[in-house]
């Protein structure tokens, strides 16, 4: 079940990567959404999600092979259907350049279990973005930008994308990016987070996406060595 709450969780001296990029509009978030976002490393918790994807879907059959390429890094998948069981790991740390992280790891219970993994860290460009790595390796980030809707809820989008893990981290051509649109908002009525994500690319048009909803309970978290090994990511890249 959801842990009650009636306002966002304590600032901390380490401010959250999202409260910071949203500005001072972090206060119009649902009281939910702030505690979901407003948590750092030094807060000692963890936000662990617990729902359903009514649908979980991908674009042409032309992406197959790409996505099963992306399977191996736990960035895309090929896989698509109705009712998948689904998680999300939120975990908030100091990575090994000590920069303020948050995990966002996503698993989808299909017969085989896929996931769609991320960390994301401040931004050393522009106070207003998110630096999005994407799956295992972080070989690839995105810039986020974030705006407050009026119900509360919270939309992400995508911009930038640079390879991360080649040397001067050039910019990814727009031909091979996709680009996400993330819609997050506390429904009050049935008492959980709903979340409708869709990735799209100019050229080949819609890549993946999924919609559903999701409990989420707060845990502690007494210190960095308590963060499960399998939600950091295989190699931390230093270039954003």
């Amino acid at each position: 079940m959801t842990t009650p709450v009636t306002a966002a969780a304590p600032a901390t001296a380490t401010e959250s990567i999202f409260r910071r990029a949203i500005g001072p509009a972090f206060e119009l978030l649902h009281p939910q959404m702030q505690r979901r976002f407003g948590f750092s490393s030094e807060s000692k918790i963890a936000c662990l999600g617990t729902g359903r994807m009514e649908q979980v879907w991908h674009g042409s059959n032309l992406l197959r092979p790409f996505l099963r390429l992306g399977a191996t890094r736990n960035l895309l998948f090929p896989e698509q259907g109705r009712d998948i069981d689904f998680t999300i790991a939120n975990y908030a740390y100091r990575d090994r350049f000590g920069r303020e992280t948050v995990t966002f790891v996503r698993t989808f219970q299909f017969t085989r279990p896929r996931r769609f993994d991320a960390t994301m860290v401040a931004s050393d460009r522009h106070p207003k973005l998110v630096l999005d790595y994407l799956g295992t390796h972080q070989h690839i980030a995105a810039d986020l930008r974030f705006r407050v809707t009026r119900s509360g809820g919270l939309l992400i989008t995508s911009q930038d994308q640079r390879f991360t893990g080649l040397p001067g981290a050039p910019r990814c051509p727009a031909m091979v990016t996709g680009q996400a649109r993330v819609h997050e908002w506390f429904d009050d009525r049935a008492d959980c987070f709903r979340i409708n994500v869709q990735v799209t690319n100019p050229v080949l048009g819609p890549v993946i996406g999924y919609a559903g909803s999701f409990r989420a309970e707060f845990i502690p978290v007494t210190d960095a060595a308590a963060i499960p090994h399998h939600v950091r990511p295989v190699r931390e890249q230093a270039r954003s």
